[in-house]
């Protein structure tokens, strides 16, 4: 508690200590303490800040001496001809000083030129390794996009890239989500398009020409200034907030309107079709342009969720084993879209996803991942309660599922089989009605028997035993009776009765 005067007189030219001056001995050091444990907290809270917060490297760059900008794979020397295309919008960075023969620059661009460096004319003189004469062309910068998660590199706050630490992230979220720090490297120049599905790309800071703008005024006065419409274009305009995610449970990433560009830049780079995985039936995680083998974790929450403390107790105690060397992991806050019957969207509710992936080959692929899976579904068992997760479901590369109902998700898949048949069945009627109301379909009259009217044919009222039969052994006609020659009583027809003819009988012996 003593310290605590002396600290006040170090900080004797600030506001706080000039409040405490008036204020008597005993009450001026409770006051000291008071302000030391308040200045010792807020350091405290700005450096767990800057470790849950995530920054995003803009790896390409227009430098001048960057060989790969220039069509010859090489930087421009003496007795070259520099040649930047005239409609090219275009900002170049130079370190040094160079001495051309000649350089053709764009109508519209800029060249920011470091401390020392500079042009100068050619004199003829002989340049060691310079001897070619050659016209050297400035590449097209045009085709780096914002939303290529090749040109991205996630990096600490020093700018270092973070390696070691086994954690990944998905697709959509190697682009800078709407809370992350955007970090361009100092004494670089670079062209991006920031073409987008949104009007507005929102950020927490951007860092560019040595300098941090971490508040939308800042930023605003950057835009109104020359060097912004040359190095950012396209529909899409970038917002600073200056503000991280206020949610300990994390924060989506937001860039699930413009994942279509992402996936296409993605694909782009590997060949325009996703690698084929090793497994029977990889998974596909939300946010992820390909399918993965291994294990993803869906965790519903409470209130008292905290994702960046769940990620260090996972880090810490499972995926630091030494079992777990080939895992790696991502986990982050999504949206889940809810569905009608599994097929009919409904809405999207916020979920923790949690990707698993190893390194293991063959056979092998993706069961290290699984074991990993399994084990913090029964830590979930076990302290899920405390630590906010209500519950979790798991479903690993195989098709199979660790959670409470096991075959769910070979489940959902029959059912959504179903109504997608159901309903295309239903489509076709509705359209065979349409064209038979219209007329343009005829349907052919189909007389389906019914019990009544068999049981009302008089045919069938008729004994079997009254009816007549043919005598083979008799082959003559029957006789005729002229038109007006009437039959004989007895041998007209009765109703219901039928007669047949005597061979043995002859009518002439009756009449002797």
């Amino acid at each position: 508690m003593q310290e605590c005067p002396a600290y006040a007189q170090r900080q004797d030219h600030g506001v706080m200590a000039k409040a405490t001056a008036a204020l008597p001995a005993s009450e001026r050091l409770a006051a000291c303490c008071k302000m030391k444990c308040l200045f010792l907290l807020l350091g405290v809270l700005q450096l767990l800040a800057a470790a849950a917060a995530a920054y995003k490297q803009w790896i390409p760059n227009t430098n001048f001496e960057t060989a790969s900008n220039w069509d010859k794979g090489r930087v421009p020397c003496a007795s070259d001809i520099v040649h930047f295309e005239k409609n090219k919008v275009i900002s170049v960075f130079v370190r040094s000083p160079h001495a051309l023969t000649d350089m053709y620059l764009p109508l519209n661009g800029e060249l920011v030129l470091a401390s020392g460096a500079g042009f100068a004319a050619f004199d003829g003189s002989w340049d060691a390794g310079c001897d070619s004469g050659a016209t050297v062309r400035f590449a097209d910068a045009e085709h780096h996009t914002w939303f290529d998660p090749t040109l991205w590199q996630a990096v600490s706050p020093s700018g270092e890239l973070e390696l070691g630490r086994r954690i990944f992230s998905v697709d959509e979220e190697r682009v800078p989500c709407r809370y992350d720090d955007v970090i361009f490297q100092p004494e670089t120049s670079f062209r991006v398009n920031v073409d987008s599905s949104r009007q507005v790309i929102h950020l927490r800071s951007i860092s560019l020409m040595g300098q941090e703008l971490s508040s939308p005024e800042a930023w605003a006065g950057y835009l109104r200034g020359p060097s912004a419409s040359l190095q950012f274009h396209g529909n899409g305009t970038l917002q600073v907030t200056g503000t991280g995610c206020p949610d300990k449970s994390g924060c989506a990433c937001g860039n699930a309107p413009d994942g279509h560009r992402i996936c296409t830049a993605l694909l782009g780079a590997l060949g325009r079709q996703c690698p084929a995985p090793a497994c029977r039936s990889p998974l596909q995680p939300l946010g992820h342009c390909c399918g993965v083998c291994g294990a993803t974790i869906s965790l519903d929450f409470t209130p008292d969720f905290d994702l960046q403390k769940y990620q260090d107790r996972l880090v810490q105690a499972l995926l630091s084993q030494p079992k777990y060397a080939g895992v790696w992991m991502a986990i982050s806050k999504v949206h889940k879209a809810q569905t009608f019957l599994g097929v009919i969207p409904r809405s999207s509710t916020p979920h923790i996803q949690i990707v698993l992936i190893d390194d293991e080959a063959g056979a092998q692929t993706g069961t290290a991942a699984e074991q990993m899976a399994a084990d913090v579904m029964e830590d979930i068992a076990q302290h899920g309660e405390a630590l906010g997760i209500s519950s979790g479901k798991m479903e690993v590369a195989t098709g199979s599922t660790f959670s409470g109902q096991a075959g769910s998700h070979a489940l959902s898949r029959i059912t959504a089989g179903t109504v997608l048949g159901l309903l295309f069945g239903l489509v076709l009627l509705g359209g065979i009605f349409f064209l038979y109301r219209k007329g343009k379909l005829r349907l052919p009259a189909l007389h389906l028997p019914r019990p009544w009217d068999r049981a009302e044919d008089p045919a069938s009222l008729v004994p079997a035993s009254d009816k007549g039969f043919d005598n083979p052994m008799f082959d003559m006609e029957p006789p005729s009776t002229d038109a007006g020659e009437e039959m004989p009583q007895e041998m007209a027809p009765k109703d219901h009765q039928v007669f047949y003819l005597n061979p043995l009988y002859d009518a002439s012996e009756t009449e002797t």
